[in-house]
């Protein structure tokens, strides 16, 4: 049974643009598509579908829409995903849409989905309660991490900057383990090693991606500012 999709977006070409690219997707269905706020809560509570695929910023304010609407839905729908458009890498963005959970949750920078399979990926792996954020986002986070003084992230070596990098994106050790070309016992090895070094508590469960996903993220967004110069969080 297809993935039953609602669309966010205000744009009418970048909404006919997903629409069509979905469409070509066997295992998602569009059920609607909305160029509004309202009109996609509206929606959403009709059909309630599996998936709500949405701009950041649309009507009426043209703010974090996309945000409020992730945040609405997590008490009324919980069990909606949520994929977040956006042409903004700024981590704020993200750790925002992930204040109230980070499972179910994706952030995608629009310029990198020209991807179909991409995209149909961070749908599916939302409806199946995990989370998927964008790699930009990440690398923007341990780069200025990385030029914090101090910062525990220069004890890691190269392979365990990129299990980070992978966990924080979102990624399964089974995931890493691929894309590493790494045995799942080093895999486990090397996130042992960074939780243990970075002094955060992740679960052991290797299917419990998203706590530590926001585990992750908070830590490196915890002094480092988009712009490279340290920056207390409020």
């Amino acid at each position: 049974m297809p993935l039953r999709v609602v669309i966010g977006e205000d744009s009418y070409i970048v909404r006919e643009g997903l629409r069509k690219m979905l469409d070509g997707a066997p295992q998602i269905r569009v059920e609607a598509d909305c160029a509004d706020l309202d009109s996609l809560l509206r929606e959403v509570a009709e059909r309630s579908p599996d998936v709500v695929l949405t701009d950041i910023r649309m009507p009426p304010t043209n703010t974090d829409e996309g945000i409020r609407v992730a945040a609405t839905l997590r008490e009324s729908h919980p069990n909606i995903g949520i994929v977040v458009l956006s042409q903004y890498a700024d981590p704020t963005y993200v750790l925002a849409l992930l204040e109230s959970g980070s499972d179910g949750r994706a952030y995608l920078l629009k310029d990198r989905v020209h991807d179909r399979a991409q995209l149909v990926g961070a749908i599916e792996a939302v409806a199946a309660g995990r989370s998927v954020i964008d790699p930009k986002v990440v690398e923007v986070l341990v780069a200025a991490k990385m030029r914090s003084e101090r910062s525990p992230v220069a004890q890691l070596t190269p392979r365990e900057l990129e299990v980070l990098a992978a966990i924080a994106e979102g990624k399964s050790n089974a995931s890493i383990s691929e894309s590493l070309v790494l045995t799942k016992r080093a895999v486990e090895k090397h996130i042992n090693a960074i939780f243990l070094k970075l002094n955060l508590t992740h679960s052991q469960d290797a299917d419990e991606v998203s706590p530590r996903v926001k585990a992750a993220l908070l830590f490196l967004a915890e002094t480092a500012h988009p712009d490279g110069d340290p920056e207390p969080r409020s």
